[in-house]
């Protein structure tokens, strides 16, 4: 079968956060529109980002165009029909803003949650 593929996401295949959310994402997706790219797995020669950048922050590309944090979240979702709407939300700048502070608390946090996800 053919996938019409929309949107590449890259994520961190080594954090166990990712991996729950990745294979939630994979589960809503019954489209195939995205590419889920595992940079913990190596380096996607098609990406123009350092691979350190990756791991640090959430990447996706929508359109050629490459969105990070919120941004990259709010594409993700509407590339899959249920979520759709919060990600057309996210096109509101104020939603956007309000998403990516959230964003930047989770990842001073992120660390903390990951070794409790990963029952260390």
């Amino acid at each position: 079968m053919d996938r019409a593929v929309s949107l590449t996401v890259w994520y961190d295949g080594g954090c166990p956060l990712c991996l729950r959310e990745i294979a939630l994402m994979r589960k809503l997706d019954r489209r195939g529109a995205i590419d889920f790219v595992d940079v913990a797995a190596g380096a996607d020669p098609a990406c123009p980002i350092d691979r350190k950048v990756l791991l640090s922050r959430f990447h996706a590309r929508e359109a050629g165009v490459i969105y990070s944090g919120a941004a990259a979240f709010a594409a993700m979702w509407r590339a899959i029909p249920l979520l759709r709407p919060l990600g057309l939300a996210a096109r509101w700048s104020p939603v956007l803003h309000v998403l990516e502070a959230a964003y930047l608390q989770f990842l001073k946090v992120r660390p903390r949650l990951q070794r409790l996800a990963a029952g260390r």
